[in-house]
């Protein structure tokens, strides 16, 4: 058997495995112990202290001694017991994994005691134990996270992205109890004091204030289950998925089926690409549902997941058509307006001789007036000929340029920026496939043929032709070969390239905004961009904290173009938490996150200077073969490999 304090860490692994684990835990315990003001205190991002504060029942000196025990808890007495749970916590391990990798006080005090209690424990023993005056409720100390366990204490991240982890589980707790005081501070400084009032009030003041006017209440009951809560308009979607929550029974869940019964609801309504906000709370009978298939509990198992899917979804379109949301053609009018006289009587014939002869009649159906509108010959009853075809009448009409035309005609020839290589570090590519993983693809030889440099092959720009085919690839001619570009892709690797200069050389040059923008944000993705602002500062990005969630946008990169600063940013942020999913370093991932959304997208038209540009600066890049994903940036066709699949 294994002795209790290894056991204990081992159970830690599970239940404690950074910081905002203990956080998590220690809020639910206040929560469970019936608190109606929760204060939570953190220094150096939880590494050095985790302190939580609250007024709840407390505990006898008995009860807090074993508190610390392996599987010590009040709330299963019977195996049926573990089908019916309606509290956070459950298990009785928390406090024994928490003590296991930490030095833990614990001062706690019931109302009808005189005197409290106080236990401080270090690797699972108690320390001291001794009488104290405290009041009502209970004071619980994390301090120095895993100092006897030195190499999991190496694997915690920045205290920017510790303490971002820490705002996720503070806001989860916060928002599944509106009716509780919530307090966050960090080193001394306040970060959150929500004060207890309705869930929209909670909403607001977890999200942001602009959330205020732009909810709508969901709320469907039946036999089976019952939800409640709010979802943001449309116009509150966002490119991140930062404002997206769901609550089980009070209990914060991850469930990528229910979101996708949400993002169902809202179809035709949001752009494919972005994410609706919403906070919704399930009600049902526990013995539904599952809670103990992970151990930090945020993973469940429905017991019929498409009747809950059916609801959700149910739920959200009936709040978004009963608030006028969804896109619906009224034909009623309103009661106030049809108990006007002129909507009740008749339009007389003296009305309608007065209509005639006013002179806004007159202007459209008065010969020789210039908004006149003539019925079309050729249409049918009631058609009238378009207002474009009689200005333009007798006149050569010329196509207006659509909108990824007139995009090109604003993109500088600079934009493309350059790679920083010299033609001397360029690779010898062929025709290749990405393998996904950041690798560069295998070389395959399309044919037996082609050039041994493509560099030499398409650096003589007098003898290089360029074409683009679809607003999206770049045909290149040369000699005996050509290549199909990959525009987007060719200038991502250019840009990752340039932008990995700017990291160990000199910064990208700003172009300070006229008009700053204000970039409002989730509490959670306002710490990760301000864990990133020293990097986008030298990619060419200003950007200035305004609040605890918002940010002023003073300046972008001096060769993008601007006026879509906010949604890059945004995009830039998804990106590098997709990124940071895989496991890459924070900087590679905001390398590769800005790389792709500054890029050229598909649609947009080159002129042949900015593909020739686009071309050589490709050419110039280290790795030229690939984007910093794997995937390729060209197919070589060497005139040989054709005439072979033309059996020539």
């Amino acid at each position: 058997m294994l002795p209790d304090h290894i056991a204990n860490q081992i159970a830690a692994g599970e239940v404690i495995q950074r910081p905002a684990s203990a956080v998590k835990e220690l809020l639910e315990n206040a929560v469970d112990a019936g608190a109606t003001r929760i204060q939570l205190i953190v220094n150096d991002a939880g590494k050095a202290l985790v302190q939580v504060i609250d007024n709840g029942s407390g505990m006898s000196a008995t009860d807090a001694r074993r508190a610390f025990e392996r599987h010590a808890t009040s709330k299963i007495q019977k195996i049926e017991d573990l089908f019916h749970i309606r509290t956070m916590g459950f298990r009785g391990e928390a406090l024994a994994s928490i003590a296991a990798v930490a030095q833990v006080e614990l001062r706690t005090r019931r109302a009808e005691d005189e005197l409290g209690t106080c236990i401080e424990l270090e690797h699972s023993q108690v320390t001291k134990q001794e009488p104290v005056a405290a009041p009502v409720g209970t004071s619980i100390c994390m301090k120095n996270l895993f100092f006897n366990v030195p190499a999991r204490r190496n694997f915690l991240k920045s205290n920017t992205s510790e303490l971002r982890h820490i705002v996720d589980e503070f806001i989860r707790v916060a928002l599944a109890f509106p009716d509780r005081f919530f307090s966050l501070t960090h080193n001394g400084q306040g970060l959150f004091h929500l004060e207890a009032g309705s869930l929209k009030q909670r909403i607001v003041q977890v999200l942001g204030n602009n959330y205020s006017s732009k909810l709508v209440a969901v709320r469907e009951d039946t036999d089976y289950l019952n939800v409640q809560g709010f979802v943001g308009k449309p116009e509150t979607a966002k490119k991140t998925r930062g404002d997206q929550y769901f609550f089980v029974n009070n209990r914060f869940i991850r469930s990528a089926y229910l979101n996708h019964a949400v993002l169902n609801a809202f179809q035709d309504l949001i752009s494919p690409d972005a994410f609706p906000s919403y906070v919704l709370f399930i009600e049902l009978d526990p013995a539904q549902l599952d809670v103990n298939v992970h151990p930090t509990k945020q993973e469940i198992k429905f017991e019929d997941e498409k009747i809950v899917y059916a609801f959700v979804q149910a739920a959200i379109k009936h709040a978004l058509a009963q608030f006028s949301i969804t896109p619906t053609l009224d034909f009623e009018l309103d009661a106030s307006i049809q108990g006007l006289s002129a909507v009740q009587g008749p339009f007389t014939e003296q009305q309608q001789s007065a209509a005639r002869a006013s002179s806004l009649y007159q202007g459209f159906t008065g010969a020789h007036q210039a908004h006149r509108i003539e019925a079309s010959p050729s249409a049918g009853n009631g058609s009238f000929r378009s207002l474009t075809d009689i200005a333009f009448e007798g006149s050569p009409v010329l196509p207006l340029p659509d909108a990824a035309t007139q995009s090109a005609l604003e993109l500088r020839p600079d934009a493309l920026g350059h790679g920083g290589a010299s033609p001397s570090d360029v690779v010898i590519p062929r025709h290749s496939e990405g393998t996904g993983d950041g690798r560069a693809p295998s070389a395959e030889v399309f044919g037996e043929g082609g050039f041994t440099s493509l560099q030499q092959a398409y650096a003589v720009q007098e003898s290089m032709e360029v074409q683009q085919l679809f607003s999206t690839y770049i045909l290149v001619a040369a000699e005996r070969s050509f290549l199909l570009v990959h525009q987007q892709s060719a200038h991502e690797r250019v840009l990752y390239e340039r932008l990995m200069a700017a990291m160990h050389g000199k910064p990208v040059a700003t172009q300070r905004s006229l008009f700053p923008s204000t970039l409002e944000l989730a509490p959670p993705d306002a710490v990760l961009l301000t864990e990133l602002l020293p990097d986008l500062a030298r990619m060419g990005y200003s950007i200035e904290p305004f609040g605890p969630s918002s940010f002023i946008i003073q300046g972008t990169p001096a060769d993008v173009e601007s006026g879509n600063e906010k949604a890059v940013l945004e995009r830039i942020l998804e990106q590098t938490k997709h990124f940071s999913e895989v496991k890459l370093p924070r900087r590679e991932t905001l390398l590769r996150s800005v790389a792709l959304q500054q890029s050229i997208k598909p649609g947009t038209q080159l002129t042949d200077r900015e593909m020739q540009r686009l071309v050589d600066d490709l050419f110039r890049c280290r790795q030229p073969n690939a984007t910093p994903g794997g995937k390729p940036t060209y197919v070589e066709f060497a005139k040989d490999g054709l005439d072979k699949m033309f059996g020539r």
